[in-house]
């Protein structure tokens, strides 16, 4: 090889490197994605648009919302792993995260390994509501009623694999009940229809049920973590009310490719990390009823998802053999 062209190869490759320092150092440089792999108007949707907002504030560059509902989060997950490696597309994941592999086939991405987790950001106790028709006004009425109506009780609930739908799953299986789960491709209008009477009850956050509750609509009877919660001290918990070891709550996970640029990946840690701890962040959490973790870090977020994996297969996979 001619000595002029070594030099010129060797001159490409150093600016190549150079060029390619200066745009991890400049991160970011444009604005950012976040995926919400859920429909407008449900916890993870507002939970994702603070964290956006806070994280924006924190890189001098906007972080936009995005919804991408269906298929039990799969469509935003496959949106996120079609985007490039580069730090700019997030997602803000929720409960039905674990078991997206196992509900749907055509899925076949490993929910700990295919995804890198930045933190883990935020969560909320649920709430067991019926419509005000339904002839219960404490759980032990609501089960026994439950048990006498069996499949004809409509409980509404997003797609398989969701946070209340699987909530839902769990509480036939530990009592042996027979209502029907009706889903619903966004949520939101599974509660829609639950307001209207056309279903008859569902486990789902206080950020969306709490208003009708309030307006006289539906009727809260139980709570779904394992103590009483501080904003709804009057209400059992479902294991109070003979449900053993029911303990559900909606938690929420920001990731990005797991070959993200490792200073980009660091760096947004970094910055999610001080975007969750602000007490601004945490003022604009609890006003809709929501709390942060102890320990926010990618390796508790990472512990976290594995624990739920681990929690959730063997029920995911009872619904899968049908």
């Amino acid at each position: 090889m001619a000595q002029s062209t070594r030099r010129s190869i060797l001159a490409a490759a150093a600016a190549l490197s150079s060029a390619t320092v200066n745009a991890q150092e400049a991160f970011p440089s444009r604005p950012l994605r976040m995926i919400l792999p859920v429909g407008a108007g449900g916890l993870t949707d507002a939970v994702g648009r603070i964290l956006a907002e806070q994280m924006a504030g924190q890189l001098g560059r906007p972080v936009v919302p995005e919804n991408m509902p269906g298929a039990g989060s799969t469509l935003g997950a496959l949106a996120l792993l079609r985007a490039p490696a580069d730090g700019y597309t997030l997602m803000t994941a929720t409960n039905n995260h674990p078991v997206m592999q196992l509900l749907y086939p055509n899925f076949p991405h490993d929910p700990v390994t295919a995804f890198a987790p930045i933190a883990l950001a935020a969560r909320q106790t649920f709430m067991l509501v019926v419509h005000r028709d339904v002839p219960a006004t404490d759980m032990p009425g609501l089960l026994a009623w439950l048990r006498r109506e069996g499949s004809a009780v409509n409980y509404g609930a997003g797609t398989p694999g969701t946070t209340n739908a699987m909530a839902g799953e769990l509480l036939k299986a530990t009592l042996g009940l027979d209502f029907t789960i009706v889903p619903y491709r966004v949520t939101a209008n599974a509660i829609q229809d639950l307001a209207a009477g056309r279903m008859h009850m569902t486990i789902d956050t206080p950020t969306v049920l709490k208003p009708l509750v309030e307006a006289g609509t539906l009727r809260a009877l139980a709570t779904s973590g394992a103590e009483r919660t501080r904003t709804e001290p009057d209400l059992p918990t479902l294991q109070e009310a003979g449900v053993a070891g029911f303990d559900v709550s909606a938690w929420q996970i920001l990731y990005v490719r797991p070959d993200t640029p490792l200073p980009i990946l660091a760096a947004l840690r970094t910055v999610a990390k001080q975007a969750i701890a602000d007490p601004v962040t945490v003022a604009r959490l609890a006003r809709i009823g929501v709390e942060t973790w102890p320990d926010t870090s990618s390796t508790a977020a990472e512990a976290h998802l594995r624990a739920e994996v681990a929690r959730w297969t063997p029920l995911a996979s009872r619904i899968r053999a049908g």
